[in-house]
């Protein structure tokens, strides 16, 4: 009986790994057959083309982000959604204005240098001299006597020697979204930040800051570097800005959603997505039109191969990324409101670099399995797959039961063109941008066929 039962098991084992070859055999043929439809037929570097130059930049609340939401919403429709509709959200209006400048006085000279205004800044025309501060610790440690009056100037190099450009950006943020209103406690009449990049260049990045009364502008990393010599130089340094920023009344916009239905769990939701907005220098394409053209392409790739999803697909367009993720904040409220379940979600907003894996928060169950599926990946250079963070616009979806993923790329140049106005679809790149596209398909096809359903 003994032997028996060990040949029974054993038969078992045979069967189960027969079965499990199989199965590795036929996900790794589809998975190839995906990124033959994506390099050979993809229209999402078309699909960047037409938003970045008929559109354009698509700050949330502009009229451009209004043509941006019909645009995606077109889009969908055309390619193949089930269905695809608006879900409504309220968005701040910002508008940076056309008048907007620097210049540096010393010596009495005078030097024009490009400033941007940072998002949410008031408008405003200053003339002042100089403080400067290394970090938000200095800053602190400052009085209003030696503040009032003058414009502080926050020089704060990004950390270089991080391999993660995005950690060295994420080490750098609070100077932009806190320095303006801290300046301002001390009497501050005005404050400008160096640029959160790595790249030494004329570039000047913008973004979001924290609601402060004072004109509030960033410089790049050329001018930040050669300003703070001129002040170790010589007492006698001015800068001199002009921003016409205006702050109106929130307006209405919305989340662009289109959907595959799926045949077995229509409730189970797997959502990929980007953000639509961008900010109004250059034309958004890095940050984040790549992620929301490789989102439409999953669902555009998974039509035209006639494949009919177990899970429901669902790609979304977030609008209001950059001014607070009202998007991202809004659709998991309705999801939750709605009685809707997310399997999994995926996020695109790195920039349209070469793919590398994917980071996950996700329950050790969902991480494990997925895990199991990263050798099909290796023939397509991906060798990333780790825990990590998993995006902005998705991250309010997060609870115990779903698996939330960042498609993760080379990031070594996106903060070269991140809020500036080098941000163009020239300096995207057609096949990383593909790449991208069949990597975050495949994930999507694996997670729709193997994760076990929800309880």
């Amino acid at each position: 009986m003994k032997y028996i039962k060990i040949f029974s098991i054993s038969i078992i084992v045979f069967y189960h790994n027969i079965c499990l070859g199989q199965t590795i055999k036929e996900d790794s043929a589809f998975i190839s057959k995906i990124y033959n439809e994506i390099l050979l037929n993809s229209t999402c570097y078309e699909e960047l083309r037409y938003l970045c130059k008929n559109i354009g930049h698509r700050v949330a609340g502009s009229p451009s982000a209004d043509k941006a939401i019909d645009w995606g919403k077109e889009r969908l429709e055309k390619l193949g959604a089930d269905n695809a509709y608006l879900m409504p959200v309220e968005v701040p209006h910002w508008s940076r204005g056309k008048n907007e400048w620097g210049k540096i006085i010393s010596n009495g000279k005078t030097e024009d240098i490009p400033v941007v205004a940072l998002g949410g800044s008031v408008g405003g025309h200053i003339k002042g001299a100089i403080i400067e501060v290394k970090s938000m610790q200095e800053l602190s440690a400052l009085n209003s006597e030696q503040v009032r009056g003058k414009i502080v100037f926050i020089n704060k190099p990004l950390d270089a020697a991080l391999i993660n450009t995005g950690a060295a950006y994420g080490g750098g943020g609070e100077i932009r979204r806190r320095g303006p209103a801290e300046a301002e406690k001390l009497g501050a009449i005005g404050c400008i930040i160096r640029s959160l990049t790595l790249a030494d260049d004329q570039f000047p990045h913008t973004g979001a800051m924290d609601p402060a009364g004072i004109p509030s502008a960033a410089l790049s990393s050329f001018h930040s570097k050669n300003l703070s010599k001129l002040l170790t130089q010589n007492n006698d340094v001015q800068i001199e800005i002009q921003l016409d920023c205006v702050n109106s009344a929130r307006v209405m916009q919305a989340n662009v959603i289109g959907e595959i239905k799926g045949r077995d769990f229509p409730n189970e939701i797997i959502t990929i997505g980007g953000h639509l907005d961008s900010w109004d220098v250059g034309e958004g394409a890095h940050d984040d039109g790549t992620g929301c053209v490789q989102s439409i392409e999953v669902l555009r790739t998974l039509v035209a191969m006639g494949y009919k999803p177990k899970r429901t697909i669902r790609v979304v367009l977030f609008i209001n990324e950059e001014f607070g993720n009202d998007g991202g904040i809004i659709y998991a409220k309705k999801t939750v409101e709605k009685g809707e379940r997310h399997l999994a979600a995926i996020e695109s907003d790195g920039g349209g670099f070469t793919p590398r894996g994917f980071s996950s928060q996700s329950p050790d169950n969902r991480f494990n399995e997925f895990m199991t599926w990263t050798s099909l990946f290796e023939p397509y250079q991906l060798h990333s797959f780790k825990r990590g963070w998993s995006g902005v616009d998705i991250a309010p979806l997060k609870n115990d039961e779903v698996a939330l993923f960042a498609l993760t790329v080379d990031n070594q140049r996106y903060f070269d063109y991140h809020h500036t106005h080098n941000d163009v679809f020239e300096n995207v790149n057609k096949r990383e941008l593909q790449l991208g596209a069949a990597a975050m398909t495949s994930l999507v096809y694996l997670i729709d066929q193997h994760y076990s359903p929800l309880p």
